[in-house]
């Protein structure tokens, strides 16, 4: 094999594995599960090729559990009007999302409301979430 096939090939070759670490909603999370979470954001990670937010919220006997939301890229959430200063430590946030499917503390998001009132679409489009009509692009 001539040496530049090979400085091509080689990049793809270990690139493939990587690429295979991006998951379809269905892989891990259970769309007959939807849930909401109420609690004010401790950690947010802009990753790719999902952002996580982490939030901490008070369960229904009064202990608080952080919960990992994930969302779209970050790319994709700075076009929607997430960015790092809406989304400070102690930001008070809903995310209506589903949960994953080992029931693990790890939901899927699929808006954040804010407490004015406010509302950004966080999912992800294309990967097999519900399709509920909130993602302007599935029309």
């Amino acid at each position: 094999m001539k040496p530049v096939l090979i400085a091509i090939a080689a990049p793809l070759l270990f690139a493939a594995p990587a690429s295979q670490a991006h998951h379809a909603f269905g892989a891990e999370f259970d769309p007959n599960r939807p849930l909401l979470l109420r609690g004010p954001v401790v950690r947010v990670e802009w990753v790719n090729p999902h952002a996580w937010i982490h939030l901490e919220v008070t369960e229904e006997d009064g202990t608080k559990t952080v919960w990992m939301v994930e969302g779209g890229t970050p790319n994709t959430l700075l076009r929607r009007g997430l960015n790092k200063k809406s989304l400070m430590i102690g930001t008070e946030i809903i995310v209506d999302g589903y949960q994953s499917k080992d029931r693990s503390k790890r939901a899927n998001g699929r808006d954040i409301t804010f407490t004015d009132g406010s509302k950004i679409f966080m999912g992800s489009s294309g990967t097999g979430a519900p399709k509920d009509g909130r993602d302007p692009t599935e029309r």
